[in-house]
């Protein structure tokens, strides 16, 4: 009897049909939506995670924002001070003027407002001020002050500048000199603690 008789199976690659491995009868599915579950449980998290970290962000960046106000109202305000030792009775007629004579380093726009520009703070007139005279460089008129914004003041005759004001009138986080918004948080020269000026707004083109 010839080999070919002896071994029925046929030689595969070396192995008969009896040598290689048999497939299980039963493989474990896996389940098709498992790994997509977790990624929309993940992106859930990280969702929730946003909804509460950026108003903490933003919080902190008006924060940021509120000290830098201040910090620049006290700069024009020491620059108005200094101009005064430089030019005593006299005040600036445009934030212009207190760089140019050395007063303040650079026009600092106001932070709080989209434009920058800030509310400028003045001498009231005679007429304003409901008295007889107010000239140039008195004091006693800081108890009124005329409000006027920056792109106004050529419409001012001899505006006398005592300070600035932010000109947004967003509610504040920081309650400063118990004022808790922005158009309130007053930065001139004179200014007493406790002690708030009558404003008067401009009104009119």
């Amino acid at each position: 009897m010839t080999s070919s008789q002896r071994s029925p199976e046929k030689v595969q690659n070396g192995l008969t049909r009896s040598d290689r491995p048999r497939k299980p009868l039963f493989r474990p599915q896996q389940p098709a939506g498992y790994t997509l579950l977790l990624l929309l449980i993940a992106v859930f998290i990280m969702g929730l995670g946003l909804l509460v970290a950026v108003p903490v962000l933003e919080t902190q960046l008006r924060r940021e924002k509120e000290e830098e106000l201040i910090f620049r109202g006290r700069q024009y305000q020491e620059a108005i001070r200094l101009y005064q030792q430089k030019k005593p009775g006299t005040y600036p007629a445009s934030l212009e003027e207190l760089v140019k004579e050395k007063c303040l380093r650079k026009i600092y726009p106001d932070p709080m407002s989209e434009n920058g520009r800030w509310h400028l703070l003045l001498l009231p007139s005679a007429a304003e001020a409901g008295r007889g005279s107010v000239r140039a460089g008195e004091t006693r008129a800081a108890d009124k002050l005329l409000v006027v914004p920056e792109e106004n003041l050529k419409k001012i005759r001899n505006p006398q500048i005592v300070g600035v004001v932010s000109s947004s009138r967003q509610k504040s986080i920081k309650v400063y000199q118990e004022e808790e918004y922005y158009n309130k948080w007053l930065f001139y020269y004179g200014q007493t603690e406790g002690k708030k000026p009558q404003l008067i707004y401009q009104t009119g083109d």
